[in-house]
């Protein structure tokens, strides 16, 4: 019978992990002396459980501890030195820094920025384009504080928001903060190092017109939403031209009031346009202080749409990975698990670029799961994952017993 052309020495699960640098994990777990009072179970050992128990869906304590164990002596290829127990695995989760986790997934994100960059949006526009917003993970008990009324059984639960600054060209997070849900998207503006020369898109959960303000003053462009009940003054209505997309209902200047104490103080000076969104049949109005020299209003309206790319980012955390059941009842345990979503997301977006072939990323996150611990090689079985069953098909064995 022949070989498959797909077999490799490396199950799937330790390809993956392969993609870590050990030596940063060693760096990272230095600076941040994650196994300081460590007694046998390490920051590896516990990595590659957290990453077991994101690839392969596991949502408790129990499942992660059973499916370890059942790989007992097939591990020398992960470098375990330990395999997780129920209660070995909580305490980590409890006590162990999560600045560790972090530190891993930003060093392997440097590493790997080239595989994973695609720079046709920078061409296109001419700089950097980064989109930031915020999206809430909803808990079970009320550890960290939630949004809005309590409900009327008087049982609240907790959540944690989860603020992301985007890089555009790399779908993958650039900066990463937690708070409680009740927190206000604001405070993740401080959090943000704003670059000269580069294009920042946010939604109207971020209006403050004095950092708009400042922004203009340092040469940071950016466009967001205008609230409707906004106030403002225009001061120059913009000529159309025939090229521009149609959808463009109006381009001006307008000015928009700071206050103080409820009292205008000064103004600030942005553009402001009204697109027609035929979609949702509705009207849209940008605000922005790029000028109409650099860019007409179709082109903000289509930078304004790249902010979707968030909303996806977020809608692909949490269909493929388990992030609606925590293993632990603590903040601790609940951000060591983001991040480790956040490292497993990265590895197999690199995966996902590395294959020529097209593949959704569910359809991804589902075939690694399901052969998470066969010996195929993984990039090259998802390049042409029907190769050897037509060399089979196509070219059948001789029998032995054929006459």
């Amino acid at each position: 019978m022949s070989k498959s052309i797909h077999f490799f020495g490396q199950s799937v699960f330790g390809q993956l992990i392969s993609l870590i640098d050990r030596s940063k994990v060693k760096s990272a777990i230095k600076k941040t002396g994650s196994d300081r009072y460590c007694k046998g179970f390490y920051t590896w050992d516990h990595l590659v459980s957290m990453l077991f128990c994101t690839l392969s869906n596991c949502t408790s304590l129990r499942e992660i501890a059973a499916g370890c164990l059942g790989l007992k002596g097939k591990t020398e290829h992960l470098g375990l030195r330990k395999l997780p127990r129920r209660s070995t695995l909580s305490d980590a989760n409890k006590h162990r820094t999560p600045k560790v986790f972090e530190k891993i997934y930003w060093a392997l994100l440097k590493k790997y920025r080239g595989d994973i960059s695609d720079s046709r949006l920078k061409k296109f526009f001419g700089k950097e384009l980064y989109i930031f917003d915020s999206t809430t993970i909803s808990l079970f008990t009320d550890i960290l504080k939630c949004a809005g009324r309590p409900p009327k059984n008087g049982k609240q639960k907790g959540g944690i928001k989860v603020h992301t600054l985007l890089n555009a060209d790399e779908q993958v997070p650039q900066l990463l903060w937690f708070s409680s849900a009740a927190t206000n998207d604001i405070c993740f503006w401080d959090k943000i190092d704003f670059k000269e020369n580069a294009i920042y898109i946010f939604d109207r959960g971020y209006i403050d017109y004095r950092r708009y303000d400042q922004l203009t003053k340092n040469n940071v462009s950016f466009i967001t939403r205008l609230k409707d009940t906004a106030t403002f003054e225009t001061v120059q209505e913009l000529e159309i031209d025939d090229h521009v997309d149609p959808g463009v209902l109006k381009d001006e200047w307008v000015r928009l009031p700071l206050r103080k104490n409820g009292k205008i103080i000064s103004w600030i000076k942005l553009r402001r346009i009204a697109y027609w969104d035929s979609d949702n049949k509705r009207v849209l109005a940008f605000l922005t202080n790029i000028s109409e020299k650099d860019m007409d209003g179709g082109k903000i309206a289509l930078l304004y749409k790249q902010r979707w790319q968030i909303e996806l980012l977020y809608k692909q955390l949490k269909q493929n990975f388990p992030l609606k059941y925590f293993l632990g009842d603590n903040v601790n345990a609940i951000i060591i698990q983001i991040w480790c979503a956040m490292i497993a997301n990265l590895l197999l977006t690199i995966i996902r670029e590395r294959v020529k072939r097209k593949w959704s990323f569910s359809n991804l996150v589902s075939f690694t799961r399901l052969h998470l611990f066969n010996h195929i090689h993984l990039v090259r079985f998802l390049e042409d994952p029907e190769k050897d069953w037509q060399k089979e098909f196509l070219h059948p064995q001789i029998s032995l017993f054929y006459t």
